[in-house]
């Protein structure tokens, strides 16, 4: 984490805590743009409140989770619990043609990664921003969510957080082991491995095959049991060989180019299909996930196509 000098609150000091509060909002709320939304909003009130800041009271980070903790709960309080599409929808098969959409707001959607100046803070952290671990998290009101967060991600003590949540430390000491009950029973196995630490071949040849429409040669990259799914399409597969079938036995992907990207400390790519003569145009964020031989799981994120330039991707590319 950068240094922040606890007097002084400038732009350079809320720049510089500006991915940290999108990424502890995440965690809250489970979605990508909502989160980026709701540190702005934090950061606004903090530039609002700075002249009111008092550093003998709590340091600048301190004063900025509080804020960020309590406007995400608020947010919270009537909206409905984000899941993954697993969860969210019955199993298919690779014959069948579903265009049901899930209801608005109810899953997990992806999160732009930055760059994280603590490499062991980042690997760390790596599995508390996976998706399937923000779903997880959203099974705990947000009160046990925002406790869990600041006390077992952050590292803040027992004191720190019930200051941050405005509470006893007895009432946050009750409500993270609370929180970490719970969470046991929903969290996924920290079976993933982080974008930087795949195999790099693995991902190229997912992209040859994947460009050339090659099903067997895709087929050959997954896992036996790999998850397909693509929000918001309600619709979602398990296993290579529905998968692969699936991809072979249509053709809506042909011609569809991927540029890599991360997303979620994930592999990702967009996926650009032909618009016109002039070039190709988003389509859908993929994100792929690795036990480091085989790909595990495939999210295409169709409702992504408009956030291609969060991620760190092109508007359109060239034709070919």
């Amino acid at each position: 984490m950068a240094v922040i000098d606890d007097a002084v609150i400038d732009e350079s000091v809320l720049g510089d805590l500006r991915p940290e509060l999108v990424r502890h909002c995440y965690r809250m709320i489970g979605d990508g743009a909502g989160a980026e939304d709701a540190a702005q909003e934090v950061l606004l009130r903090l530039w609002r409140a700075r002249d009111g800041y008092d550093p003998a009271r709590a340091s600048v980070r301190t004063w900025a989770y509080a804020i960020a903790s309590r406007y995400c709960i608020d947010l919270l309080r009537a909206a409905a619990r984000r899941a993954l599409p697993t969860d969210l929808s019955e199993r298919g098969g690779a014959g069948e043609q579903a265009f049901a959409e899930l209801p608005p707001g109810s899953w997990v959607t992806p999160l732009p990664d930055t760059a994280e100046s603590d490499p062991a803070a980042a690997a760390e952290r790596h599995e508390t921003i996976r998706m399937a671990f923000v779903a997880a998290l959203q099974h705990l009101t947000p009160p046990q969510r925002a406790v869990l967060v600041l006390r077992d991600v952050y590292r803040h003590s027992a004191a720190e957080t019930a200051a941050i949540l405005g509470i006893s430390a007895a009432a946050a000491h009750s409500s993270l082991q609370r929180a970490r009950k719970v969470l046991a029973g929903a969290a996924p196995a920290p079976s993933d491995v982080p974008a930087g630490e795949v195999d790099t071949r693995l991902l190229d040849g997912f992209v040859r095959a994947f460009e050339r429409h090659d099903a067997a040669g895709l087929a050959a990259l997954l896992a036996e049991d790999v998850v397909f799914s693509m929000p918001p399409v309600a619709f979602w597969l398990r296993g290579a060989e529905d998968y692969a079938a699936m991809f072979a036995g249509g053709d809506a992907c042909v011609g569809h180019r991927l540029v890599p990207t991360t997303a979620n400390g994930a592999p990702a790519f967009g996926q650009y299909a032909p618009g016109d003569e002039d070039g190709m145009v988003p389509f859908a964020l993929v994100v792929v996930e690795s036990d480091g031989a085989r790909v595990t799981r495939v999210t295409t994120c169709l409702d992504q196509a408009d956030r291609f330039e969060a991620f760190g991707l092109p508007a359109r590319l060239a034709a070919r």
